[in-house]
């Protein structure tokens, strides 16, 4: 909101036009004192001669002759109302375009099909997200891979330009690193590696080494969660496990079931992939064991009550032993 004294707003208007009709300035001389052309000048003289209010007035038109009717406005409501139709279906019987017929339900903010409950035509109201965390560490590990472009060496894009770094990438580019992941849902304790694939038996190794890093700090892990990837379908992955932890998986196509790996991903993009400018992939991945340090042991979680993850495990860092 503008402030109502400042310059051409409805005071510095009125000023403006005070010194143009009662003192006799020139409209040059007046739209030079307060910086604006003379034809603006004119135009608040003009109202202040009138009587009229040095307002901004509404830039909608009096009148639009290509506006649809209120009558078939109205029909097309009804017609949304009491059939649950979309706009093609109900463009067929005024002969309407769709757009014109979803422009119209815009307009009287009708709600979306998918947000209606079509045998009573109610609002349908979106349910509260279940957020759930368990009580202890190692109940429950959120397992995932994050595949990222390596960067070429002398840098790509972020650091030559994108015509630049698309040449300097050749054709092909340098193909991907993948990013092993294992969140802990109590604690959001993690660990992670940087391996060239995502093969079942890479997979397999990697949480045979993710089991035993948690059980060197005291968490014993009894379920782990994956997506439906098939790494994660292999007879390897599943050797792994062994028989006493239990493999859970998200349905299709609900990345938000594993949410915390997920967000672990996305915290991971924004705080050291893409932070700063690498000149290569090799400088970029010799940073990861430090901002894994800093992620587990410095950076506060809003999540976890802006505690760290160091806070919920244990006796994590040895100073009790």
């Amino acid at each position: 909101m503008v402030h109502p004294n400042a310059p051409l707003t409805p005071e510095g208007r009125r000023r403006l036009a005070v010194l143009i009709v009662e003192e006799g300035w020139t409209l040059r001389r007046a739209a030079e004192r307060f910086q604006c052309s003379p034809a603006t000048a004119a135009r608040w003289a003009t109202r202040y001669r009138a009587g009229e209010p040095l307002t901004d007035r509404s830039s909608r038109p009096h009148h639009s002759p290509s506006r649809l009717p209120r009558r078939t406005e109205r029909r097309i409501v009804a017609l949304r109302v009491t059939r649950r139709w979309g706009p093609h279906r109900i463009g067929y019987h005024p002969g309407l375009p769709r757009v014109t017929v979803g422009r119209v339900l815009g307009r009287y903010r009708l709600p979306l099909l998918v947000h209606v409950d079509q045998a009573t035509g109610q609002r349908v109201r979106a349910p509260e997200p279940v957020r759930y965390e368990h009580e202890h560490p190692g109940e429950l590990v959120h397992v995932d891979i994050k595949k990222l472009g390596r960067i070429p060496d002398g840098g790509g894009h972020r650091v030559l330009g994108r015509a630049a770094g698309r040449r300097h990438s050749g054709k092909r580019g340098r193909g991907y690193a993948y990013l092993h992941h294992a969140v802990d849902d109590h604690s959001r304790l993690a660990y992670s590696e940087i391996l060239a694939d995502e093969r079942g038996v890479t997979a397999a190794r990697f949480w045979r080494r993710a089991r035993a890093w948690f059980a060197k700090r005291g968490i014993g892990v009894t379920a782990v969660l994956t997506d439906n990837g098939s790494c994660y379908r292999s007879r390897a992955f599943a050797r792994s496990l062994g028989k006493k932890v239990k493999h859970r998986r998200t349905r299709p196509y609900r990345p938000q079931t594993n949410g915390k790996v997920e967000r672990f991903n996305r915290t991971l993009l924004a705080e050291w992939a893409y932070v700063r400018p690498y000149t290569s992939d090799e400088a970029r991945a010799a940073t990861y064991a430090d901002w894994l340090h800093h992620y587990n042991h410095h950076r506060p979680h809003t999540g976890i009550d802006g505690a760290v993850p160091a806070d919920r495990v244990h006796n994590l860092t040895g100073k009790y032993t």
